[in-house]
């Protein structure tokens, strides 16, 4: 690799990491203006009703000025933005704890999950879409199109409410919700309890991110078929086994790594929903329930990192794209 070829790669990396920065100021700037602009009072939320009516003026005046509310908004903003960065996220009005340590526990519950969920939906629908572009225009191909049509248009709380009514209301084989049993101290849980508290979130999760992946390896599948050096290996008596093994799957492989990448916003916000319908302590639930209770801090913090997860598989997903096709790394540059 000469000289050239990697200084077109780091200036390539370096714009993208740009783009990202960008992205995630401009994200933290939409974020802190809607909190703010949000009828809830940090307040009230914080210290309660009861709390509010028992309050003096100085008590009242304390508070203000701890939450910064008696500052101008881009002072505020800067103030927030200037402890986030340095790793003060603030205090969860809701928690009674820093910030730092709520998202730590909720983003470890959500991380697991995703993980799993990405990591299945990946390898299904990668099996899927090798399989039915194999077999195309067959009864097989097409029950997986109709599979995965199905499920691109099926909502994600429809499914998980499903999953839920069947194997854990009619059959009783998981449990309902949770990540953990309730009543049960966290050194008391095995990792057998938190396995059958995953398996149908990850479940919910996996089915609906295979469509995609499968449909688009599908594909890239017929069009590798159709290739003469594929036609040359059937009439020298391989097997599809063999074909697949040594021709198609090094094609196909990294493309389909890129968009499932690229699929992480996808499971993301598909989370949100799963965590709600299982009652999953994770990030979704939290900042939903931030969202409901005027929880700033902790909204305002979920916002950003969310953001920055998802802007980080889209970016990997564009260096990929741009290591696989050196045009789009040329186009990016020139752009």
């Amino acid at each position: 690799m000469d000289s050239q070829v990697c200084y077109s790669i780091l200036k390539y990396v370096g714009k993208s990491l740009v783009k990202v920065i960008s992205l995630l100021i401009a994200v933290s700037i939409l974020s802190f203006i809607l909190v703010s602009a949000s009828p809830v009072d940090p307040i009230r939320a914080y210290v309660g009703e009861v709390g509010m009516a028992n309050m003096s003026a100085e008590s009242l005046a304390r508070l203000e000025a701890y939450f910064g509310l008696n500052t101008p908004p881009v002072e505020r903003y800067w103030n927030w933005f200037s402890d986030f960065v340095r790793g003060d996220m603030g205090l969860s009005l809701g928690y009674r704890q820093p910030v730092a340590e709520v998202i730590g526990v909720k983003f470890m519950n959500s991380l697991v999950l995703m993980l799993t969920a990405w990591f299945f939906s990946g390898i299904l629908g990668f099996v899927l879409g090798i399989v039915a572009g194999l077999y195309r225009g067959t009864w097989i191909d097409k029950l997986i199109q109709g599979y995965s049509f199905l499920i691109a248009s099926t909502p994600t709380f429809w499914l998980a409410l499903v999953l839920l009514m069947v194997f854990s209301v009619w059959l009783q084989l998981f449990p309902i919700g949770l990540s953990v049993p309730i009543g049960m101290k966290a050194s008391e849980v095995t990792i057998l309890d938190s396995i059958r508290h995953l398996i149908l979130p990850a479940l919910t999760l996996s089915v609906i991110g295979v469509a995609n992946i499968t449909l688009h390896t599908r594909e890239k599948m017929i069009d590798i078929m159709a290739e003469d050096y594929i036609l040359f290996a059937r009439a020298r008596g391989k097997s599809n086994f063999s074909i697949i093994r040594h021709h198609a799957l090094r094609n196909i492989l990294l493309p389909a790594i890129t968009l499932q990448f690229a699929s992480i916003s996808e499971i993301f916000g598909g989370s949100v929903l799963v965590e709600q319908v299982f009652s999953y302590p994770g990030l979704g639930q939290a900042a939903v329930a931030a969202g409901l209770s005027g929880d700033a801090p902790l909204l305002l913090s979920i916002a950003v990192l969310s953001a920055a997860l998802v802007f980080t598989g889209n970016l990997i997903a564009n260096l990929l794209y741009g290591f696989i096709d050196p045009r789009i790394r040329r186009g990016n540059m020139h752009g």
